[in-house]
């Protein structure tokens, strides 16, 4: 197996690797015992008596039979399909498709289950966004009822953005004896510049442009099937799964409703069907993602200033495999993972532009090519890691790859040995406040670090009511607590970036310390984000008050104030709130863990 890397892996990915497998021993093990027992128990549905084996296929018409013969490769489909949400639109002909395709290799498929698929873009800044985290365990639940059928041979995974991608890997992951592949629809063409909708919207920020100009702006944007092009959390996501080897290759950036990505999907179920035990290449999801794929997506998302939501799910997703990270892991690896692509918010191309300029392939080749990343992993594809060093075209209407060509575009690729940045932007920031993440890739070095004093809030209403009443106007850290997954779910904050741009722009020195999230969009503010103890429960955020300083500094790592905590009564909590369903989640608000152990109940409960 190829892994282009004749200088061997750089010291630093070895040291982290090993210190993750070392410490993820037992539970591993545990996990792979319990792989290995289903494998034995629920890997041929001849197990199922025939009254439940026809229930299982009795709406299977043509395909009916030869589920019935129980000989034949059985495809499970868990579909995140809405047509509200433009990425997941596509979806909607995915499985009459796949059927078509799995009959080409005399395979069936069915449609397991679907899982909700909610967006962030449009419940930012409400309260539908104290639903968001939790929605990624619930895809994770809703994907092991699916599965818990014990009808399928293999699972095809259909879903692309923010917390769908997480919690499909995670409940994929309990059945990790069954092969698995994610098969993603691409994104929308690109709408407006990046620079005039972000212009648009700081605008609107300082009342200068109304609704209907901002509102214009927007569908100018977002405008049709497809992902959203900026590089946020979920194309992140189709990083990381080309990264961790559960794509076709290279397959992550096709627009929708092209030959290619029809071509795609159809490689995709074919490679499926063959990695089955009934297949040709048994290769079970538990095998493909070990130690060293996750250690890939890291340096995946470290290269290409990925979204600072992966410093929790991806930690989630890890333990679904028994496999322990945390943010040192991260910090580590990113003082020799260099960023290598400008994709917007870091710079002012979008996914397409990048796609165009080499893509995720061009990333793979450079990380492999310096030691960077693991070569000697084992992914869906024949061909290993260095497989997904390629660019997929059509010939005379038939699949194949190429490699990928030299680029000529510095301003959104660049390689190893000439990067934007000599590091991957995500760094640990810690002290007596707590520990975070502070994203370096998207904000200026001159601002790495702010001392000031703080303004501290219980909600963002309340800093864009500060805000609009000039009270911000001066240097000045915004605290934002009580945003943690255990106090309201840990939305995520975008809605604070305009503003915050506002006052930087007017020469102010501004910052924001919160125990929420800012989402893969986090702009040019520094931040320090996913603070953690949170707030609720007695974390140092709940003790600050107005006035005190505080420091955050990337440079040195630094989260402080010096003000004596010791001597305060932390501040009284808001009440749970209720209305939009957020009073069904509260039992996975009370049970959730840490930021940096994912911000789950469900891995918490399970013991994972």
């Amino acid at each position: 197996m190829s892994n282009l890397n004749p200088a061997g892996l750089n010291p630093v990915v070895e040291r982290v690797t090993q210190r993750v497998i070392e410490r993820s021993r037992p539970s591993r093990q545990r996990y792979l015992d319990m792989v290995e027992r289903e494998a034995d128990n629920h890997s041929d549905r001849s197990f199922l008596s025939c009254s439940n084996l026809a229930h299982g296929f009795a709406a299977s018409g043509e395909d009916k039979a030869t589920i019935s013969a129980g000989k034949s490769i059985n495809l499970g489909i868990i579909t995140a399909y809405n047509d509200m949400l433009s990425a997941h639109q596509p979806y909607g002909r995915y499985p009459d498709q796949m059927k078509l395709f799995a009959r080409e290799v005399g395979a069936t498929a069915q449609v397991a289950g679907g899982v909700p698929a909610m967006c962030d873009g449009v419940t930012q800044g409400f309260d539908g966004m104290e639903l968001s985290l939790f929605s990624r365990d619930t895809i994770a639940l809703s994907t092991a009822i699916g599965l818990s059928h014990a009808m399928f041979d293999g699972t095809a995974l259909l879903g692309i953005c923010d917390k769908i991608v997480p919690g499909l890997f995670i409940g994929a992951m309990r059945f990790g004896h069954l092969p698995a592949i994610f098969v993603p629809a691409g994104p929308m063409p690109s709408g407006i510049s990046n620079k005039e909708k972000q212009k648009t919207r700081q605008l609107y920020a300082e009342g200068k442009v109304g609704r209907e100009e901002l509102l214009a702006s927007e569908s100018a944007s977002y405008h049709s099937a497809g992902t959203c092009t900026f590089y946020g959390t979920a194309n992140s996501n189709q990083m990381m799964m080309e990264l961790m080897g559960l794509h076709v290759p290279a397959s992550a950036f096709v627009q929708p409703n092209t030959p290619l990505r029809q071509a795609l999907t159809r490689e995709a179920t074919h490679r499926l069907a063959a990695m089955t035990r009934k297949g040709e290449d048994y290769r079970p999801m538990a095998k493909v993602v070990d130690e060293k794929a996750i250690i890939n997506a890291m340096a995946g998302l470290l290269a290409t200033g990925g979204s600072t939501n992966h410093a929790i799910h991806l930690p989630a997703m890890a333990r679904a495999g028994g496999i322990l990270i945390d943010w040192e892991d991260f910090d580590e690896l990113s003082s020799v993972v260099p960023l290598i692509t400008r994709v917007y918010p870091n710079g002012s191309g979008d996914v397409n532009h990048f796609q165009a300029a080499g893509g995720i392939g061009w990333v793979i080749r450079e990380l492999l090519g310096a030691g960077l990343a693991h070569g000697d992993v084992l992914t869906v594809a024949t061909g290993g890691m260095a497989a997904y060093a390629s660019e997929p075209v059509m010939r005379d209407d038939k699949l194949s790859w190429i490699p990928i060509p030299e680029t000529t575009d510095d301003t959104m690729v660049r390689p190893v040995s000439n990067p934007f940045l000599p590091d991957g932007g995500m760094r640990l920031v810690q002290g007596n406040l707590g520990r975070g993440t502070f994203k370096t890739s998207a904000v200026d070095e001159q601002r790495w670090t702010i001392e000031a004093p703080c303004r501290v809030f219980d909600t963002q209403e309340g800093v864009s009511q500060a805000f609009k009443a000039g009270e911000l106007d001066r240097d000045v850290i915004v605290v934002v607590r009580f945003q943690g997954p255990r106090a309201n779910g840990m939305p995520e904050l975008h809605k604070l970036t305009p503003p915050l741009g506002v006052l930087q722009d007017k020469g102010f020195k501004v910052a924001l310390v919160t125990d929420g999230r800012m989402s893969g969009a986090s702009g040019k503010v520094p931040a320090a984000i996913h603070v953690t103890p949170e707030a609720l429960g007695g974390g140092p955020l709940a003790y600050l008050q107005d006035g005190d300083i505080v420091r955050l500094c990337a440079e040195d790592g630094t989260l402080s104030t010096t003000a004596d905590l010791s001597a305060r009564e932390p501040a009284p909590s808001p009440p749970p709130a209720v209305g939009m369903g957020r009073e069904l989640f509260a039992m996975f608000r009370m049970n959730a863990g840490g930021a940096e152990q994912g911000g789950s109940s469900m891995l918490e409960l399970a013991g994972l």
